[in-house]
């Protein structure tokens, strides 16, 4: 690449390049960077524009490790599923850190899906019974599709259960995904199919929790991913009260993450609850599962640290395959 050029990435590039396996190797590093503090990362900016129904969140993340700078631009237009439309659009912009130079700009929203799933394949890899066989997926978008994705990476599931507000996409999801990872998925018509998950995976922009504390099993692994600001919830708060809680980052979950702070605010829990970060299990500081038994729960929000290591993987990649534009600035 020329000094004064830089790399675009469409979409459907880097959905040719990325592979969940090695974005979820990938998630280990970052995270385990961001819990031993070498990664500088500030909260996420949020702005909401109330008139339109719609945030955009701005998200700026350093690692040394890489050398690189990454900002990611993301809005998220509520009203959108309702017109045809992605909730999701996101734009990723990469610089070298030591001369400034811009490196990349790339499509945000398949590197959303797919360190959002990634996330959860790590989360569900350290976290999961070891003989989970059975998941279930609620929400059926992007994210949904890429958290079944990684919880297959990371387990050998053979059936899903798939369940969406909407059934006629909850039964395009599952032809979709069926034929996509060669298991049985299943469109959910009952809430208690929940109780024959051993992966629970939501990746919806709900208010209000998407599933009952009864409707979990013994031994369940969860992972959360949709719910981003203090008014949004999808996990049931006494599910969250007596799981052992896992979270991407402690300060953003306890700025931003309604189940998280939901159940605090009604004397569930306290901050003391959360058992630890990611990055805290993936480098041995605290313990993962303990017994069969028992629940855990994995609560993400999101951070910038996940979004600049799969720009960086994809970088790679693309010089490798030859994939992108060099375009001049």
């Amino acid at each position: 690449m020329n000094t004064n050029n830089i790399l675009f990435f469409s979409g459907d590039d880097l959905s040719k390049i990325l592979t969940m396996d090695k974005c979820i190797e990938a998630m280990k590093g970052a995270f385990a960077a961001l819990s031993s503090g070498e990664a500088i990362m500030p909260l996420r900016t949020g702005l909401e524009m109330e008139a339109e129904n719609s945030t955009a969140l701005f998200m700026p993340v350093y690692l040394p490790a890489i050398s690189k700078v990454g900002v990611k631009s993301i809005t998220l237009a509520r009203n959108n599923p309702g017109k045809g439309l992605p909730l999701i659009h996101a734009m990723i912009t990469v610089f070298d850190a030591a001369s400034g130079m811009p490196l990349a700009v790339m499509d945000g929203e398949v590197i959303t899906a797919m360190r959002t799933g990634a996330v959860s394949g790590l989360a569900t890899a350290l976290l999961a019974r070891s003989d989970a066989t059975c998941a279930a997926i609620i929400g059926t978008g992007p994210q949904g599709a890429t958290q079944l994705e990684a919880v297959c990476a990371a387990r050998d599931i053979n059936r899903a259960y798939v369940f969406d507000i909407q059934q006629q996409r909850a039964e395009a999801f599952a032809a979709k995904m069926a034929e996509k990872l060669n298991i049985e998925v299943i469109p959910a018509t009952s809430p208690d199919t929940l109780k024959k998950a051993d992966v629970i995976c939501t990746a919806t922009s709900s208010n209000n929790p998407v599933f009952m504390d009864e409707n979990v099993k013994s031994g369940a692994h969860i992972n959360g991913v949709g719910s981003y600001k203090p008014d949004m919830a999808e996990i049931d708060p006494r599910t969250i009260a007596r799981a052992k809680v896992v979270v991407d980052q402690t300060q953003a979950c306890l700025s931003e993450a309604g189940d998280i702070l939901q159940p605090i605010e009604q004397g569930l829990i306290t901050a003391d609850h959360i058992h630890g970060q990611l990055g805290d299990i993936v480098t041995g500081k605290v313990v993962a599962r303990e017994n069969s038994d028992e629940i855990t729960v994995f609560k993400s929000v999101g951070v910038a640290v996940q979004d600049l290591i799969t720009a960086d993987l994809a970088i790679k990649m693309a010089k490798e395959l030859g994939v992108g534009l060099d375009i001049a600035l």
